[in-house]
């Protein structure tokens, strides 16, 4: 599954580049491309449900996004689910980058936060685009499994977008009683978060680059002491 995108991208057509991330294991063999510019979408991760939020996710957040997923559904759902989060995740990430590259870029807002209603439901998200990724999600799910999805992995996907993307997220349902209402507002509280994190700012918001805070910008050094070149023990040369 493909973007049609015939218009050319980038500066010079006037719409930002596609960012494709591949990922395939035993147990999953799964496909993305990621552009934060409103477009088409198409999502077959081969459950229904999350199909359906990832779709208002993208939507919401304004995104064009394929996602495609081959899992092993027969097992279960967590492979398939857990693994089309990491790597939106690691999608996210990157068109981030590629939004910080493009020519005149200046800041992005960095902080974003929503409320979403859906009909008695009502859910928060906080994100912060630092690059200090954490997770916190509590969603008073009480039902085993909506549309093919267990509900337990409804907020690991969260955690898992979250901890590969590099944000820190806060994702809270406040009240409701049907469980599909509250995932789905969820998501679209999400949503609403990300799309006004990742929008540029009015110049009085913060830069959105890891580490961007008061204390500067850390700098972590990592150094092979000792061991000779080749010597398999994992300090130097081969490594397992």
């Amino acid at each position: 599954m493909a973007i049609n995108d015939d218009s050319g991208v980038g500066s010079s057509g006037g719409r930002l580049p596609l960012v494709r991330v591949t990922r395939k294991s035993r147990e999953t063999d799964i496909e993305a491309e990621l552009r934060l510019e409103e477009g088409e979408i198409s999502i077959a991760t081969g459950i229904g449900f999350l199909d359906h939020l990832v779709t208002s996710l993208a939507y919401h957040a304004g995104w064009t996004l394929a996602l495609s997923c081959s899992g092993d559904i027969a097992v279960d759902d967590h492979h398939s689910a857990e693994d089309c989060a990491i790597v939106l995740g690691v999608a996210f990430r990157e068109a981030l980058a590629v939004l910080r590259d493009q020519p005149g870029f200046n800041e992005l807002c960095r902080f974003g936060h929503a409320y979403a209603p859906l009909d008695e439901a009502l859910a928060r998200a906080v994100v912060d685009l630092s690059g200090r990724p954490w997770a916190s999600v509590d969603l008073h799910l009480k039902r085993e499994s909506i549309g093919g999805l267990a509900t337990e992995n409804i907020a690991h996907f969260l955690q898992s977008f979250a901890m590969n993307a590099g944000i820190t997220l806060h994702v809270d349902v406040l009240k409701g009683i049907n469980d599909h209402h509250k995932a789905e507002s969820a998501f679209k509280a999400l949503a609403l978060a990300l799309r006004q994190a990742a929008g540029r700012s009015d110049g009085g918001g913060q830069r959105a680059t890891p580490g961007n805070s008061t204390k500067g910008t850390p700098v972590t050094t990592v150094s092979l002491i000792g061991g000779q070149p080749g010597d398999g023990d994992g300090r130097g040369g081969k490594r397992p």
